[in-house]
């Protein structure tokens, strides 16, 4: 006797299935948004050559959280570089540019 889902199951699965797509587009278009709301924080200290109003401690500590869930993701994701790894790969990126210019300003 094989036993087969019923339409309900099937629904539920199929709007989950749904649920978790739209929530990877979703990652994606915030990751995205982010990354873009970095550059005017790294523009205007690179520009003013004022990095008085930035911690490097807070960018510094944004880039370990960042790095350690950049290396957890592509763990727990078989060691595969997926939308995840990659988005937060970027965003640890532009918290590395942040820090380098705050320190580039600082040291300069």
């Amino acid at each position: 006797m094989t036993l087969r889902p019923t339409r309900a199951a099937s629904a539920a699965v199929d709007a989950h299935e749904r649920y978790v797509r739209a929530l990877g587009w979703l990652f994606v278009a915030f990751n995205f948004a982010r990354v873009l709301t970095y550059l005017p924080s790294i523009w205007l200290v690179h520009a003013s050559g004022d990095s008085s109003q930035h911690s490097a401690v807070t960018w510094m500590t944004w880039v370990g959280a960042n790095l350690t869930m950049l290396a957890w993701l592509y763990e727990q994701n078989g060691r595969r570089i997926d939308r995840s790894v990659l988005a937060t790969g970027v965003n640890t990126a532009m918290c590395i540019s942040m820090l380098a210019v705050i320190l580039w300003v600082r040291i300069a």
